[in-house]
């Protein structure tokens, strides 16, 4: 039998001596909530004049359509609505997705958006949220809920201090720490963008033979050179009979990783905390695949074709799993080859060429017939130092983000009871 001590292991000094926590179904607490179902006739996708309206698809993100302010201040005054701080969840899609309402005009989808309706009392919003953000949200077997119905919500339990002040400390300790997350993931947001800029204009245009802006030592070593991207680089993908079995993969420490697409970000950065590893006579079995520092990898199968890695500071033996190739470069500086495969003009002609059907393909032929625009040495390396510098701090920046929400993780882990068995 599980036993709930309701005693966090991290507690506020001024708070020790306060006792256990309580513990709820959010049905004792409050009544879930929902607005007033509205039809497609009564939405347009115009915002002029409109006032957004959320469904599940836009959660969290940019409308798509839209209803009148007459409708809206109707069902607002008539129906049940939000009120500023409440939080709204995600009933169906994925569960548990939550938005803090901010008072703004705008209206959510009925039942597939859903909030607590409570007068705060017992429970402040602001606690509650970090409440919801612990919350398992699966049926009592341990399956996942697939929807969010009122008796599920009414259902779940939490616990909380009985002592408002601690609530509000809580609260506003781990909100400080998501402010400083959200500034972290502005200024990269705003680094990414930065560099977006610089790749449109350091590289040439579609139809263009130079790039819109050039360093002012390469103004006048006119155009750059058109060519296909096998005549830069050797392209090696893993042989069909010297694939692998369930048999091959080891634990850590006893043979070499194979990476795979799941290794690699969407920004280009590779992560290997979460490895498959193979036996080392797996690995030996195919040197031409063995990744060195210096070498870009390309997935060209599966549903995330096209996603582009620069390999640099690898800790351990590594080779690829099937759905990647190496390019290996030969006229071409190592980080110009990564930045041109992971641009634009490359990439539209990965989605071009792809062999669609039930698993997507490139086939190594295909991608050495890519064109690729080239300059020459001294400002492909000019380029690519510029650029590898920022990726640099990117890579920083999302680092310490990841650090943070980690941080973040422990934190609140202290901070809330556990269950002991």
């Amino acid at each position: 039998m599980s036993k709930n001590k309701l005693i966090p292991e991290l507690r506020f000094p001024e708070f020790i001596n306060y006792g256990k926590w309580l513990e709820k179904k959010l049905g004792q607490v409050g009544e879930p909530l929902m607005c007033k179902r509205i039809f497609k006739d009564q939405t347009t996708p115009n915002p002029e004049n409109g006032i957004p309206f959320y469904k599940i698809g836009t959660f969290g993100k940019e409308p798509d359509s839209y209803i009148t302010l007459e409708l809206y201040e109707e069902f607002k005054a008539k129906y049940n609505f939000p009120k500023k701080g409440d939080i709204l969840i995600s009933a169906s899609g994925t569960i548990g997705r939550l938005v803090v309402y901010d008072g703004e005009p705008a209206y959510f989808q009925d039942s597939n958006i859903v909030w607590l309706g409570h007068d705060g009392k017992e429970v402040s919003n602001d606690f509650l949220y970090y409440c919801y953000s612990i919350v398992s949200w699966q049926t009592s077997d341990g399956g996942i809920i697939k929807r969010l119905y009122n008796s599920d919500l009414k259902a779940i339990s939490i616990n909380f201090p009985e002592n408002e002040i601690e609530q509000q400390k809580i609260a506003t300790c781990l909100s400080s720490l998501d402010e400083l997350i959200a500034a972290h993931n502005d200024k990269l947001d705003a680094l990414k963008e930065h560099k977006k800029g610089l790749m449109q204009n350091l590289f040439p245009q579609e139809g263009q033979k130079v790039p819109n802006y050039r360093f002012p030592e390469f103004e006048n070593d006119g155009e750059w050179n058109k060519m296909e991207l096998g005549d830069l680089v050797s392209i090696k993908g893993r042989i069909g009979y010297r694939g692998y079995t369930k048999d091959d993969i080891v634990a850590q420490g006893n043979g070499a990783i194979s990476m795979s697409p799941s290794n690699i970000s969407d920004n280009g950065s590779l992560s290997f905390e979460k490895s498959t590893y193979i036996t080392w006579d797996k690995y030996y079995e195919s040197p031409e695949i063995m990744l060195e520092d210096g070498f870009t990898v390309l997935v060209k199968t599966g549903s995330t074709f096209g996603k582009v890695a620069h390999i640099s500071n690898l800790k351990e033996k590594t080779t690829i799993n099937p759905q990647l190739v190496v390019l290996k470069p030969n006229e071409i500086d190592k980080y110009f080859l990564y930045l041109i495969v992971s641009n634009t003009s490359v990439q539209k002609q990965i989605v071009a060429t792809v062999v669609g059907g039930a698993i997507p393909t490139l086939s190594q032929d295909s991608i050495s017939k890519f064109e690729v625009m080239v300059p020459r040495e001294k400002e492909q390396q000019k380029i690519a130092s510029c650029l590898l510098a920022l990726d640099e701090l990117i890579s920083i920046l999302s680092n310490r983000i990841e650090e943070l929400q980690q941080h973040k993780k422990g934190l609140m882990q202290g901070l809330f009871p556990k269950i002991e068995s």
